[in-house]
């Protein structure tokens, strides 16, 4: 699934690709290729998707005007999407995907919010920043449901009947 995801990310055109991983990152890059990706490891599992952010953004280009958050269990993401969010929404420091069902991934985040994204902490922080209310967040029209985010063995039989 990760494999999938990164193939995504591949085709964005991304000048830079970080990729955060556990302990585990020496297995996962024996099956899934790495290669050209800024690879982390992220010893501080326990603090969730903050975590992750709190070590991807420290490895982010000092040029780099922000970043687009994808999931690496959320392969559905499409390309087309991810430039419509940079032509879209970069110029503002949050912006959100709005599916026919919901807000979903992928998210730009301006370099403007990294500070507060490096204090949040647990799953679903970013989520929790934006319900704040303490950074608005634009949001684009996006056609469809939010893609299948894949937490669960459910959700990958899901998937799998997706395809």
């Amino acid at each position: 699934m990760l494999g999938a995801t990164l193939d995504v990310a591949r085709r964005c055109g991304f000048d830079q690709i970080v990729v955060t991983l556990s302990a585990a990152a020496p297995a996962i890059g024996d099956a899934v290729p790495l290669d050209g990706l800024d690879v982390v490891v992220v010893d501080d599992i326990g603090d969730g998707c903050a975590g992750s952010l709190r070590v991807a953004l420290g490895r982010v280009h000092p040029d780099a005007a922000g970043i687009v958050l994808m999931l690496g269990d959320q392969p559905g993401i499409d390309p087309a999407v991810v430039r419509r969010l940079l032509d879209e929404g970069s110029a503002s420091p949050v912006t959100v995907c709005r599916y026919a069902d919901g807000l979903g991934h992928p998210f730009w985040l301006s370099r403007s919010v990294f500070g507060e994204l490096a204090q949040l902490h647990g799953d679903k922080a970013i989520w929790k920043l934006i319900d704040s209310g303490d950074v608005v967040a634009h949001e684009i029209t996006v056609d469809g449901a939010v893609p299948l985010d894949v937490d669960t063995w459910d959700d990958y039989q899901r998937l799998l009947e997706s395809v």
